[in-house]
């Protein structure tokens, strides 16, 4: 590909490496293309193209050709080294003791309904609640949702505004961040305790308390484990842990070249999730990028937002300086593994595809959002962004 686009640019046909991709992909070869490069990428008779419109590009599963072992094809994907492989790759020295599965069985993950993103995204509805400085939102299901915001309470609505049930940090202190279990807890991170709490039949417990460090984000993943983001107390180091229970299973801090993954600015915060193909994703706001790891913890790329969206310098929230900087807030994921941030100081959500291109973005203010913080999306990808200064949760769809 033309080293001009890189991961964050919108995507463009693979054949002419120009024009911007709107119809039609190759499920044989595999390749992205423009309307104008289909007539000539099938002439070539010797090999039987199978040319489908771009929305159904995952409809057929075809296994590609092996880098290695060009004579075979790869039907198993390790998940150590998020590669597909061949069998020859899986029994080499290379890739011994790693995990992997079937790219069949990965197909009812990786390839839900296929959904479109709408021109312009609408404001769905209003739920007004009783927080102010409403900083982010969790959903319970599709018709409750917790929220949080700058005091001890964390509140329970419905849809309807309807406040359902309020619960108050241990401590008093305002909760750093919120996360719903599998199971449907409550679990919230108290920055000035150092720990990691659940509430469990309104009753709370402390599941992790840290020493030298400081819990920021907090998501519950599909394993049942917990992930958190943390920075030490000299701000000189930050990670993310997975914790089963309070039992630390994982560290994430470094790439592959031993330089930290993430920012440690002390005022920055470092909000995560777990996007459908297991990658975990950070909004690191001191470093200005949206930074994403497999599962294993390898790097697979930095969003650091996209040349159309600078503007001239603003006033920082955080910093309280001038900055023209991309600084995403917060982070959310749906079902079709797109990943959603907040550019919170210039009121906007960014929608990034699973391997860092950039979709789109679109200013909160035309869905009468001012101040827009938290995300969260549902099973049906209605998109909850709460207004920090109102108070109120805007429900919008964008697909």
């Amino acid at each position: 590909m033309d080293p001009r686009y890189s991961a964050q640019d919108i995507l463009r046909c693979d054949l002419c490496e120009d024009r911007v991709v709107q119809n039609m992909y190759c499920i044989l070869c595999p390749m992205n293309l423009c309307k104008d490069c289909v007539v000539e990428h099938t002439s070539d008779a010797s090999k039987k193209h199978d040319v489908v419109p771009f929305a159904l590009r995952r409809s057929k599963l075809v296994y590609p050709q092996c880098k290695i072992h060009s004579e075979e094809n790869c039907e198993m994907h390790c998940e150590d080294c998020n590669t597909s492989v061949c069998h020859k790759c899986v029994i080499s020295e290379k890739h011994k003791r790693h995990h992997f599965k079937s790219l069949q069985d990965l197909v009812n993950v990786s390839c839900p309904p296929v959904k479109q993103l709408l021109d312009e995204p609408e404001l769905f509805d209003t739920i007004e609640t009783e927080q102010t400085e409403l900083y982010g939102v969790s959903c319970l299901s599709d018709e409750e949702i917790w929220t949080y915001g700058y005091n001890k309470t964390m509140k329970l609505y419905n849809l309807y505004g309807d406040l359902l049930k309020s619960i108050q940090t241990k401590s008093g202190n305002n909760p750093q961040d919120i996360a719903v279990t599998r199971s449907g807890d409550l679990v919230y991170t108290d920055r000035g305790t150092k720990t990691v709490n659940i509430v469990k039949n309104d009753q709370i417990q402390e599941v992790i308390r840290l020493q030298g460090w400081r819990p920021y984000g907090v998501c519950s993943i599909s394993s049942g484990d917990l992930l958190v983001t943390m920075v030490r107390y000299d701000h000189k180091e930050s990670k993310v842990v997975r914790y089963s229970g309070s039992t630390e299973k994982q560290t994430i801090q470094f790439d592959e070249k031993g330089k930290p993954l993430y920012s440690s600015d002390y005022n920055s915060t470092k909000y995560i999730c777990e996007n459908r193909n297991l990658d975990i994703c950070v909004a690191d706001c001191g470093a200005h990028a949206v930074v994403v790891v497999n599962q294993a913890g390898k790097l697979r790329f930095r969003y650091t937002g996209h040349p159309s969206t600078t503007k001239k310098p603003f006033y920082h929230f955080f910093t309280k300086k001038e900055s023209s900087n991309f600084d995403p807030l917060s982070i959310t994921t749906d079902s079709q593994s797109q990943i959603l941030t907040t550019d919170f100081d210039n009121n906007r959500i960014h929608i990034i595809g699973q391997d860092g291109q950039f979709l789109r973005y679109f200013d909160t203010r035309n869905c009468e959002l001012q101040f827009p913080w938290g995300l969260c999306v549902d099973s049906r990808d209605n998109l909850f962004v709460p207004d920090f200064y109102t108070g109120e949760v805007n429900i919008i769809k964008y697909m």
